[in-house]
């Protein structure tokens, strides 16, 4: 495997309405989805897809959703093998609204996801040994995520955590994760202030790296992406779509950014990677239905 993604992987029942509801306001909707999704799962099938062989470790639960979500994705580019039927937890939920401005409100029921253990940490390591990126997020227990990143550094596999859903992390973290990559919410978790420019996403990832770590990937949506590491520093700007709903455009990007490390391009490229696969991701309805493939990537990046 050329990727590796710990995560979660969920059942997401996605309305679409004119605009977010107000508290207690019941609103007509115009659309409903169901698909699986996750942020996981949904960065396995951004890598999937994006042409590198991708396994997913997770967990669903053993009941009608987990059953559903299993038969979904076994169309997708991705080895599914590393998923276990828990026996003893529900399959993770995830309900959508999304509005005509393409913004959206979520609210996430972990179920087995937030289960996960040495089990899943065991099945990292088997997945690992022919892999050169592991990505994670925060959907899951952190502390089985950071035991997986140990054991994919000591395998000399690259470590990308993405902090979302956003919560502050213990200082191990910066050491053992070689990139985050937080937009601007979970930045002002992260560091204290929202940044909402280049020079203040500057500033948030110059914080992150003095905590340890290698390198730091400011988000900052329609504006475009600042990265950082110890050699390196720039911006990407953003590229310009008809975006019609941005669930899961945070884990296209990861999924792109991983894809073009685990081909060897250097970071100014893999990231330029990552803001085409997100872009894209904004343009169709879904999760991880919303994914990109490469030759919709490919022809994205070459007119920019």
């Amino acid at each position: 495997m050329a990727v590796v993604v710990l995560g979660s992987i969920n059942m997401d029942l996605t309305t679409y309405v004119p605009r977010l509801p107000a508290p207690g306001e019941t609103l007509f909707g115009s659309a409903f989805i169901t698909v699986p999704g996750g942020k996981g799962f949904n960065q396995a099938v951004a890598a999937g897809r994006l042409g590198v062989p991708t396994q997913f470790i997770g967990r669903v639960g053993d009941d009608a959703f987990g059953k559903g979500v299993l038969e979904m994705v076994a169309h997708e580019p991705v080895d599914i093998s590393g998923i276990l039927v828990d026996p003893d937890s529900g399959t993770g939920l995830a309900v959508i609204s999304v509005d005509d401005a393409a913004e959206n409100a979520i609210i996430v029921i972990s179920g087995a996801n937030m289960a996960h253990d040495g089990l899943e940490v065991a099945r990292t390591r088997d997945a690992l040994q022919s892999a050169k990126v592991l990505l994670l997020q925060m959907e899951s227990p952190l502390s089985a995520s950071l035991a997986a990143a140990q054991v994919a550094r000591e395998l000399g596999a690259i470590v990308i955590l993405d902090p979302a859903p956003a919560k502050p992390l213990p200082p191990d973290a910066y050491q053992l994760c070689h990139i985050m990559t937080p937009n601007e919410l979970e930045t002002e978790v992260l560091v204290g202030f929202r940044p909402t420019n280049r020079q203040e996403a500057a500033e948030a990832a110059e914080i992150l790296c003095e905590r340890g770590l290698a390198t730091a990937v400011i988000k900052l949506g329609s504006q475009g992406v600042y990265y950082q590491s110890a050699t390196e520093s720039g911006f990407v700007q953003p590229f310009r779509v008809n975006a019609i709903d941005t669930v899961a455009a945070g884990d296209a990007f990861n999924g792109g950014l991983a894809v073009a490390l685990a081909e060897g391009k250097p970071l100014a490229e893999a990231i330029r990677w990552g803001a085409a696969a997100g872009a894209l991701a904004t343009t169709k309805p879904g999760a991880s239905s919303a994914m990109p493939t490469r030759t919709e990537l490919e022809q994205l990046l070459a007119k920019n």
